[in-house]
């Protein structure tokens, strides 16, 4: 049974930082891309980062280039999301994802999710 279950999250001031962890389990995690989305009250989830399967390429969500980045280590079967320059419109429950479609950005393309971490971020 795949599992994804991330931590980290927390309440933060504005240009703070956070770690996001993702720990998985269940599946060759090499294999597959691995993905970190938000949603905030009212919103849609939305696309934040996420690194293709073997590590073998990244992308980024505009809003968040240049501040966040995501790695992995395959090994020990866990992603990470580094958060700097955290803003209050940062403020959203983090979820983690593993999936194998072909569009990193897309939702869709993951089918497995993880519980979500809940990050705030103070004016």
């Amino acid at each position: 049974q795949v599992q994804l279950v991330e931590s980290g999250g927390g309440l933060v001031q504005a240009g703070g930082s956070l770690r996001l962890s993702c720990a998985a389990s269940g599946r060759t995690f090499w294999y597959y891309n691995m993905g970190w989305f938000r949603q905030a009250p009212g919103k849609e989830r939305e696309f934040v980062a996420a690194s293709r399967w073997s590590g073998s390429g990244t992308n980024y969500a505009d809003s968040v280039k240049g501040r966040f980045t995501i790695s992995r280590d395959n090994a020990g079967n866990m992603v990470y999301l580094q958060m700097l320059s955290l803003k209050p419109e940062d403020t959203a429950t983090y979820y983690c994802a593993s999936g194998g479609g072909r569009d990193i950005t897309d939702a869709s393309a993951y089918d497995y999710w993880g519980q979500g971490t809940q990050v705030t971020v103070s004016s």
